[in-house]
């Protein structure tokens, strides 16, 4: 019986395509910290409130929902300032890696919603959020009031029973 010789197939396929299979590990100029959501959505607030946002609330959805891990909604004045907050967000999350997958409203003068996978990002106009009242929606959630200084951790069914 004769065997022929088989070469090893990653000699074959690195002779081929030489780039992909290199052995050689690539070099990484600087090392990018990976940021969790509740850092996420802290930074977007953060932006928010640079560029004069207001009644700034961070709702934690991890126990109510199954498509995001937090809402930050944002109330402006006026278009310019919408304009203004959702722009600055993008750019600054962009710089940072961080991808944005959808973005519901652009060019709407009322309202904006950036989708960043894990973090849900709505800017409304005062009247608009009222109108639609997602703080009443997602009642069940845990609300955060932002305050430039600090973030006060405030429940929202804790209000609600001492009322």
């Amino acid at each position: 019986m004769r065997y022929r010789h088989v070469q090893d197939p990653r000699q074959v396929k690195s002779r081929i395509f030489p780039e992909q299979h290199s052995t050689e590990k690539p070099q990484r100029s600087h090392l990018v910290k990976k940021l969790t959501s509740r850092d996420k959505a802290e930074l977007i607030a953060q932006l928010a409130a640079e560029k004069k946002g207001q009644d700034i609330v961070l709702m934690d959805m991890r126990k109510v929902s199954v498509f995001c891990d937090w809402f930050v909604i944002v109330s402006v004045p006026s278009s310019r300032r919408l304009n203004a907050v959702s722009r600055t967000i993008e750019k600054e999350l962009s710089k940072k890696k961080v991808r944005l997958l959808h973005e519901e409203g652009k060019g709407n003068m009322y309202w904006d919603l950036l989708d960043y996978g894990d973090v849900i990002v709505h800017i409304f106009y005062r009247e608009v959020r009222d109108f639609y009242g997602l703080e009443r929606l997602w009642s069940d959630a845990s609300v955060e009031s932002f305050d430039e200084k600090c973030l006060a951790k405030t429940s929202q069914k804790d209000s609600r029973t001492s009322s």
